[in-house]
């Protein structure tokens, strides 16, 4: 039984580019580049797929993701005031019964 092949992502960008110019067919590729011709049409695919997320501009944050962060830290910035507090009172630092805020 044969060995799988593993195509880098160069050799696959440049079958991808050669059959999304649309100069050869599909079959005319694969047998160039030996490879299957269902395997340049999945190469094609993705690249398409994926051309408007690389071109994008990468300067604009996605919308949401920063709120959800945000509340991700006050929630840790809670937890950790709590601990300190606990280790204040655990250590004798705060004068018995009373614990500042």
């Amino acid at each position: 039984m044969a060995q799988r092949r593993h195509h880098g992502g160069a050799f696959k960008t440049r079958v991808a580019v050669e059959a999304i110019a649309g100069h050869k067919t599909v079959n005319e590729i694969a047998s160039a580049y030996e490879i299957h011709p269902s395997q340049v049409a999945k190469w094609k695919a993705e690249a398409l797929a994926r051309l408007p997320e690389v071109l994008s501009d990468g300067r604009k944050l996605p919308s949401g993701d920063g709120s959800k962060k945000e509340a991700r830290l006050y929630e840790e910035i809670g937890r950790l005031r709590m601990e300190v507090e606990y280790l204040k009172k655990k250590l004798g630092l705060y004068p018995s019964g009373s614990v500042e805020g």
